[in-house]
């Protein structure tokens, strides 16, 4: 299915890019990497897994973003956004798909960057976008409609990193 949705996504790109992109750009400041939890076991983990793409993206991307421990979006600097923006730009098409697929599914674009330049695998993209969830479940247990939720986009993923690297 997410093969399907990925070749309906790069007709859509062939003919609207600009607009693709421009939309994807609204969402970058509410990036879920920026939004980081308070309790301390929740933070270490966010540590070891946000604190490398967010390293990479800074590298890679030139972006540099501000980063919150509450609800307010934190305002980002305008050059970041311009570099995200060129970073969409220089995607193939085929690349834009899987970039555009991916930043819904896990709720941020640095995530789906590192996915598709091949920074991270669908594996670690799916336990950094699900990190919140995930450390719940381990200290409150599962919810079955939540475990099931996961799977689905865990598969989703494995798909678009699979329909990447053909």
């Amino acid at each position: 299915m997410t093969v399907k949705k990925l070749t309906q996504a790069i007709d859509e790109i062939q003919n609207h890019k600009e607009d693709i992109i421009d939309k994807l750009l609204q969402f970058a400041p509410t990036d879920s990497l920026l939004f980081w939890g308070n309790n301390e076991s929740l933070v270490k983990k966010q540590e070891q897994l946000w604190t490398p793409i967010l390293s990479w993206a800074n590298k890679e991307i030139n972006v540099k973003y501000v980063t919150t421990n509450d609800l307010k979006v934190p305002e980002q600097e305008q050059y970041s956004l311009n570099n995200l923006k060129k970073f969409m730009e220089n995607l193939s098409d085929k690349e834009l798909a899987g970039f555009y697929l991916a930043s819904i599914n896990m709720r941020s674009e640095l995530l789906a960057a590192a996915l598709v330049k091949g920074y991270i695998n669908a594996e670690q993209a799916f336990n950094a976008a699900n990190i919140e969830e995930l450390w719940q479940a381990e200290h409150w247990g599962k919810e079955d409609v939540s475990e099931e939720r996961r799977q689905d986009l865990k598969q989703e993923l494995e798909e678009i990193e699979r329909f990447l690297r053909q």
